[in-house]
C-alpha cells in the first residue's frame, strides 16, 4: 500500500514532472550567443576611428597621452613632467627649447577633464585638418598663429601658463565654431547647442571642473577671434615660399 502511494506521489502525470523542451536551446540560441561576442567593442570602435584620425591630430593626442602617462607613473603626485613645462629661464639658460612646444601636450592630469580635452581636441582639430586637406600649410599657420599668440600673450601679461593643451583646444574649437555657425552641435550625447555655442560651454567645463575663472580659456577664445578675423580679411596669409614649399 505504501509503495502504491510513493509510486502514485511521484508518477509521470505528478506536478513534479518537468517537461524536457524546458531547457532544450535551439541552435539559433547559440548562434545569437556567440553573435554578442563578435560585435566589436567600444574600445575596438574607438581604435578604428583613432587610426582613420589625420596624421598631426593622431600624433598630437599620441603624445599629450605619452607625456601624461610619463608623469603620472613617475611622479609621487600623477603630475605632467616638469621638464616639458613652459618656464623661460631653463629655457634660455639651459637650452630646453623644447619647452615652448612640449607645454601645449599638456591637457590637465588624467581624468574626466582630460577625457573631454582630449575628445573636443580629437573632434574638431582633426576636423580643421580635413578641411586644409588641399591647403595643409593654412593649417599649420594656424597652429603656429594659435600656440605663437598664447606663448607670447600669457608670456606678456605675466599670466603662468597651466595647461596650455586645454587653452589650444579653446582656440581650435572657436574657430571650428566660426565655420561651422549655425550648425546643431549634440554635446556628449546630453544635449544639443549651435556650434557658435560650443566655445561658451567649454568655459563653463572649465570652471566647473576646475572651480576658477577661466581666464586662459577666455584668451584662447580672443586669439581665436583674432585668427578667424585676420583670415577672413586676407590681413593673415600663408607666405608664398611655404605654399611653394
Amino acid at each position: 500500500m505504501a509503495d502504491e502511494d510513493y509510486s502514485e506521489e511521484y508518477s509521470d502525470e505528478s506536478d513534479f514532472d518537468m517537461d524536457d523542451g524546458m531547457f532544450d536551446l535551439d541552435d539559433a540560441d547559440f548562434d545569437a550567443a556567440d553573435g554578442d561576442f563578435d560585435e566589436d567593442t567600444t574600445l575596438t570602435r574607438i581604435w578604428q576611428n583613432f587610426q582613420m584620425t589625420p596624421p598631426f591630430t593622431k600624433a598630437y593626442l599620441t603624445a599629450s597621452l605619452a607625456a601624461t602617462a610619463i608623469g603620472y607613473v613617475s611622479s609621487p603626485t600623477h603630475e605632467f613632467p616638469s621638464i616639458f613645462l613652459l618656464d623661460w629661464k631653463p629655457t634660455i639658460a639651459k637650452f630646453q627649447l623644447w619647452r615652448p612646444f612640449t607645454a601645449f601636450l599638456n591637457f590637465g592630469p588624467f581624468g574626466i577633464g582630460y577625457v573631454m580635452t582630449g575628445h573636443f581636441v580629437w573632434t574638431y582639430m582633426s576636423t580643421l585638418e580635413r578641411l586644409n586637406h588641399d591647403k595643409p600649410y593654412d593649417f599649420w599657420v594656424m597652429i603656429v598663429f594659435g600656440c605663437a599668440s598664447m606663448v607670447a600673450g600669457y608670456t606678456g601679461l605675466k599670466i603662468s601658463p597651466k595647461f596650455l593643451g586645454h587653452n589650444l583646444s579653446t582656440f581650435l574649437v572657436y574657430v571650428w565654431s566660426r565655420y561651422h555657425e549655425g550648425l546643431e552641435v549634440n554635446i556628449m550625447e546630453l544635449f544639443n547647442t549651435r556650434a557658435e555655442n560650443l566655445p561658451w560651454f567649454f568655459l563653463a567645463q572649465t570652471f566647473l571642473l576646475e572651480g576658477e575663472f577661466p581666464i586662459l580659456d577666455l584668451l584662447g577664445i580672443l586669439f581665436g577671434h583674432i585668427y578667424h578675423h585676420c583670415k577672413t580679411t586676407n590681413v593673415l596669409r600663408t607666405p608664398q615660399f611655404i605654399v611653394d614649399w
